[in-house]
């Protein structure tokens, strides 16, 4: 309770009721830019951001970039909105959401690139509609991706790393970058180095951490394999 109180406190927090976004465009919406952040900097997303660590390290990072980290927990965000406000980060945001609602708080052309970190696997049932790499979600990105926006996986799961693999070949969509074990990987990218929460478990385990960079660069909607 003294996590979600703290939260209504902080100005780069949005915690826009249901109501106010379902079926309708959250006020910032095509307007980030120019209205929040001020800017004109390339602006950078994370779904199911959970504590905040990846948004954060991106934005400590890349100072003339804007980054959003959205969830739907707010008490583990309360951790990434925490330090944001400790470290005095001007280039960084919170939205308490469902990832379902994502089309009404981005336009069209206005997100450069998108961040899942270790989303849920969902893979009880075969093309879950609830899966963050599959064909809804997709398509859902496309319509506020700019042209050439790409999207980030990372993650623990090989039958999420291989289904989001054969979603990406099977629609022809352009791989910037791919690896089964980012350990093994030589001069690694120092954006690929940070590591959220569950990342360090699993990096004490010994599992190996899959990543893909793809474009959503189909002209037309993306269909499951």
């Amino acid at each position: 309770m003294e996590k979600w109180a703290e939260l209504e406190m902080y100005e780069h927090v949005m915690q826009p009721l249901f109501e106010e976004v379902y079926q309708k465009d959250f006020y910032l919406k095509g307007k980030w830019g120019p209205v929040y952040f001020k800017n004109d900097h390339p602006l950078i997303i994370e779904l199911g951001c959970g504590k905040g660590e990846y948004t954060i390290g991106l934005a400590r990072t890349f100072r003339e970039k804007n980054f959003v980290g959205i969830d739907i927990k707010g008490a583990r965000m309360w951790k990434g909105a925490k330090t944001a406000d400790q470290e005095k980060l001007t280039n960084v945001a919170f939205v308490r959401t469902r990832i379902e609602l994502i089309n009404s708080f981005f336009a069209r052309n206005e997100v450069d690139e998108i961040w899942l970190t270790f989303p849920d696997p969902q893979i009880k049932k075969k093309r879950n509609k609830k899966r963050l790499t599959g064909s809804r979600f997709l398509n859902s990105y496309k319509q506020f991706l700019k042209p050439g926006g790409s999207v980030h996986l990372k993650t623990d799961n090989t039958i999420l790393y291989n289904a989001t693999l054969e979603l990406i070949k099977s629609n022809r969509l352009s791989i910037l970058q791919s690896s089964v074990d980012l350990n093994a990987e030589p001069d690694l990218n120092s954006v690929l180095t940070i590591q959220t929460f569950y990342e360090k478990q699993f990096r004490e385990q010994m599992i190996p951490i899959k990543y893909i960079h793809f474009q959503l660069d189909h002209d037309g909607p993306i269909e499951e394999p």
